[in-house]
């Protein structure tokens, strides 16, 4: 079991997971960030981190459907690790996933973040 990245993190992007990573598992992209499934340890300590809930389990009904793309952008795409909490989007709290009922997938970006 892996833990993932879902659009709940798209514009929001909290930082305080990617510090506590113990194996620096998190990938960074423009306005969002993902979790390289081959690396995380399942440890946990990213999850109880996030403000908006966006991690879940791989065995989640909806983290199954994030693994894919947990794993093409932190393999394929080159985005880079992340391992330093610069803090949230400016904007985050206009971007909580509450405020998007669809999903917030039409304000991802492919283009990838500066990492550390």
């Amino acid at each position: 079991m892996a833990y993932v990245v879902t659009d709940g993190c798209i514009k929001c992007k909290h930082l305080d997971c990617v510090e506590v990573c113990p194996v620096d598992c998190f990938y960074e992209g423009e306005n969002t960030l993902v979790i390289n499934p081959e690396e995380c340890i399942d440890c946990d300590v990213c999850v109880p981190e996030c403000p908006v809930e966006a991690i879940l389990p791989d065995t989640d009904p909806v983290g199954v459907k994030w693994l894919e793309f947990n794993r093409k952008y932190s393999t394929e795409m080159n985005w880079p690790v992340i391992t330093i909490n610069s803090g949230p989007d400016p904007e985050h709290e206009k971007y909580h996933p509450d405020n998007f009922l669809d999903g917030k997938m039409h304000l991802f970006s492919e283009i990838a973040g500066k990492g550390d």
